[in-house]
């Protein structure tokens, strides 16, 4: 069983990967199931799940459009609700 990866929607700001399951019999292809489609943003935990999740060559064609450093900055749990509470004001 090999797994396909397929880099869709790149930009600088997040990636979107479609991974399928693949088996070949007789040299027949056959899909295992359903895609999967992960998106990844360009922020330090997205850059950390891209290099835990994917495959080198997938991140490498990641990094070379990101660049070095997130362009998202991710916020935390409190600054989300504290956010909410002034926009209800």
């Amino acid at each position: 069983m090999i797994t396909r990866y397929t880099v869709d929607m790149l930009n600088e700001s997040g990636v979107s990967v479609k991974t399928q399951k693949v088996i070949e019999v007789d040299g027949v292809e056959h899909l295992l199931g359903e895609p999967h489609r992960k998106a990844y943003l360009n922020s330090v935990a997205g850059r950390a799940e891209v290099q835990a999740e994917l495959p080198i060559a997938q991140q490498n064609a990641i990094f070379a459009v990101w660049g070095d450093s997130p362009t998202i900055t991710e916020q935390s749990p409190e600054q989300n609700t504290e956010d909410d509470e002034t926009a209800t004001e």
